[in-house]
């Protein structure tokens, strides 16, 4: 189920801050229709430290109503907090989701045991399904690969999104996680070379706006033929690049206005993007064969 090109979808917001339902069902449409395999609501490209319990539930509802089986629907469900993240994982869960993404806990910078002790209680609270997430990048904190494979143990633990950018630790994953524990890369710049060293697949920030190309990248990589996805990702390489010249996800929902997929607004703290960023973030579109308004 959790393989392939899987997108970290922005959250379409209006200019007013109210979230638009119908863009985010076309969303779920035009992903369907260009090979994303996994669909996640309210990760940190869908503006999640921004949105209420409310809005990421009805979020999720829609997607797994609307989705209807076409891609798989993975709900964030990551907080600072164990206690919020087991409500929210108890929450979500119930709402027929296939999984769920669980970051974490930024700022907090928790032990390698009380991370354990943290995704213990969240996938205890949970249903369905657990993907770890490490992108200590942003939270402060790396989850180490033994203690990955310590959480592999649990009934639920099924998947990583490792979001550190090193082919040495995704061999080193692989190398503790049991048999049937799928590694998927965080990174879309290296995601190609990661399926290339056993990873799955990719949760990609990328594939908001270039899906069918980030799909053609992994089926040609899981299929082993690595000349292809190379060629393949390598257009997309100005772009993986582009789409971070500004904190995520700023640049990625300005292009995603320009393609017509969803409005313009950002949640404060996030700010638009700065005018002299679009001419960079233009040619990396084109790069990949996409041309923009």
């Amino acid at each position: 189920m959790f393989s392939g090109s899987l997108v970290a979808a922005v959250t379409p917001i209006r200019q007013g801050g109210t979230i638009d339902l119908a863009a985010w069902l076309r969303l779920i449409d035009f992903h369907a229709a260009n090979g994303t395999r996994g669909f996640v609501v309210g990760g940190t490209t869908g503006e999640s430290a921004m949105l209420t319990d409310a809005e990421l539930d009805e979020l999720t509802r829609e997607a797994v109503r609307h989705a209807a089986g076409r891609l798989a629907v993975i709900a964030g469900a990551g907080t600072s907090s164990t206690a919020a993240s087991v409500a929210r994982a108890a929450r979500l869960s119930a709402l027929g989701v296939d999984a769920l993404l669980v970051v974490t806990p930024a700022y907090v910078r928790p032990t390698q045991q009380g991370l354990y002790r943290h995704f213990e209680a969240v996938a205890a609270a949970s249903t369905v399904p657990v993907i770890l997430y490490n992108v200590p990048s942003r939270t402060a904190v790396d989850l180490l690969p033994a203690t990955v494979a310590r959480l592999a143990a649990l009934p639920r633990v099924v998947a990583i999104k490792e979001a550190v950018d090193s082919m040495d630790r995704i061999d080193e994953l692989l190398r503790l996680v049991p048999q049937g524990f799928t590694v998927l890369s965080g990174d879309d710049a290296t995601a190609c070379d990661a399926v290339a060293h056993g990873a799955r697949g990719v949760v990609s920030v990328t594939a908001n706006v270039a899906p069918r190309q980030v799909a053609d990248v992994m089926s040609a990589a899981l299929a082993g033929d690595a000349a292809r996805a190379a060629a393949l990702d390598a257009r997309l390489a100005e772009l993986h690049e582009t789409l971070f010249i500004e904190p995520n996800p700023i640049p990625v929902k300005w292009i995603a206005h320009r393609l017509g997929l969803v409005p313009a607004g950002l949640r404060l703290p996030l700010t638009p993007l700065e005018p002299a960023h679009e001419a960079p973030l233009r040619r990396a579109m084109m790069a990949a064969g996409i041309a923009l308004d």
